[in-house]
């Protein structure tokens, strides 16, 4: 698989019900345990919690411009547990049940990595479609 978004997460976008410079994002860490379907996992319950090794803060200096999702790298702190094989974007609403999948990743410098207590940074692209382009 390829980095992608998730249909549902393009959905939402398109009806509005998500808005990159208000609402509230963050990434989780995944083991190999997750298997993504981008057509019908949609929340974050979608994702066990045996998947996730580790949840960043939200994601700050979020800018979308000319359809570009762009934010602040992060840095995820005293990271341990499974290797990392992937990681998704997800809105926070404060429950899994209602917080959308926006996009995931396979494919990235350093993936995968085994965690070791340390920090991991995820630094976003600087081409021309940063994070994601819808």
């Amino acid at each position: 698989m390829a980095n992608a978004l998730y249909d549902t997460g393009r959905n939402a976008f398109l009806l509005g019900q998500i808005n990159w410079s208000s609402n509230s994002f963050k990434v989780v860490l995944l083991s190999s345990a997750y298997s993504v379907n981008l057509a019908t996992h949609q929340y974050l319950s979608d994702i066990t919690a045996g998947a996730r090794v580790a949840t960043s803060a939200a994601l700050t200096t979020s800018t979308p411009g000319a359809g570009v999702a762009n934010a602040s790298n992060i840095t995820l702190t005293a990271v341990s547990g499974s290797q990392i094989t992937q990681f998704v974007i997800y809105r926070d609403t404060g429950t899994e049940g209602t917080s959308q999948l926006i996009a995931y990743f396979d494919t990235a410098t350093n993936l995968p990595i085994q965690p070791n207590g340390g920090d991991i940074t995820v630094q976003w692209s600087t081409d021309a479609s940063k994070i994601f382009k819808l």
